[in-house]
């Protein structure tokens, strides 16, 4: 365990593999019955190592996945962790209408709801795709009765992010909570220190180093995320994405589940709604 007392939030974005917006092209939403899921056993094996600390965390799940999984997420609900909202079909916040926004993200906190008989009070757009040219997506989300989103990275990347915003939770003149997920502020910029694909690229060293600092040097909880199929490495390879998707989505997948056991281990991990509770 590290020295910090500080505890973390763990998060999980549940989608399957088939889902990610990288590999849009090669997986139609109409054609999504068709495949075969693998999400159910990669969270089953999520739960089992954080029950295996004695850590929490929270699980923003598509809706999609939860109409079709509806026993995984009461068992989610049921260890003790929180569920929270991802949307219901992983359709970019950017590539939408306002009205299309609300309803996606209203019908997956009814459906969520509905299956764990608690109310929802966490969203995260996929792909973090709230920037500066939909920030009217905030006021869509309190108005649809969430009281916290983690949808703006304060990163520059090619897909995402606001470099300029907050590194830290702030909150909207609507009331809402925003939590960004972690970044380390170094040589004028912000580097992505809360997981993802820089957590299965770099040495498991590297984001321990950048969790270790910003519990220590800004005294403030961090937040990690990452998605059930980070621990899959026997996933079906799509050979027709692009060189640049397989790489960033194939990379150390062998891996991840041995760092996130190491991770699990050297710091205190909570769900984001309880860690994040009083912070702006």
């Amino acid at each position: 365990m590290s020295s910090s007392r500080i505890t973390n939030a763990f998060t999980c974005d549940v989608e399957d593999y088939f889902q990610v917006s990288a590999l849009a092209p090669h997986f139609p939403r109409e054609g999504w019955d068709a495949v075969p899921c693998r999400v159910e056993r990669n969270v089953d094996r999520i739960l089992a190592l954080l029950d295996g600390h004695g850590a929490r965390g929270t699980f923003f799940t598509l809706g999609w996945i939860a109409e079709r999984f509806p026993q995984l997420i009461r068992r989610i609900a049921d260890n003790g962790h929180e569920v929270a909202s991802h949307g219901y079909g992983h359709e970019r916040a950017s590539a939408m209408t306002p009205e299309a926004f609300t309803a996606d993200i209203r019908l997956a906190k009814a459906v969520l709801e509905d299956i764990t008989g608690q109310g929802v009070s966490g969203y995260r757009a996929p792909s973090f795709s709230i920037g500066t040219n939909n920030l009217w997506a905030h006021d869509c989300i309190a108005e649809a009765g969430y009281a916290y989103s983690s949808s703006v990275y304060p990163v520059k990347h090619d897909h995402y992010g606001i470099p300029d915003a907050p590194r830290f939770p702030w909150r909207l003149e609507n009331g809402l909570m925003e939590v960004p997920v972690t970044t380390l502020r170094a040589f004028g910029r912000n580097w992505p220190a809360g997981g993802g694909g820089f957590f299965r690229l770099l040495p498991y060293t590297v984001s321990r180093w950048q969790i270790a600092r910003v519990n220590a040097a800004d005294k403030r909880p961090a937040i990690f995320y990452f998605h059930p199929w980070e621990i899959d490495p026997g996933q079906p390879r799509v050979r027709e994405a692009t060189a640049k998707t397989r790489f960033r989505h194939y990379i150390n997948l062998e891996r991840t589940e041995s760092r996130l056991d190491r991770l699990l281990s050297d710091f205190a991990w909570g769900r984001a709604d309880e860690v994040f509770r009083d912070a702006a």
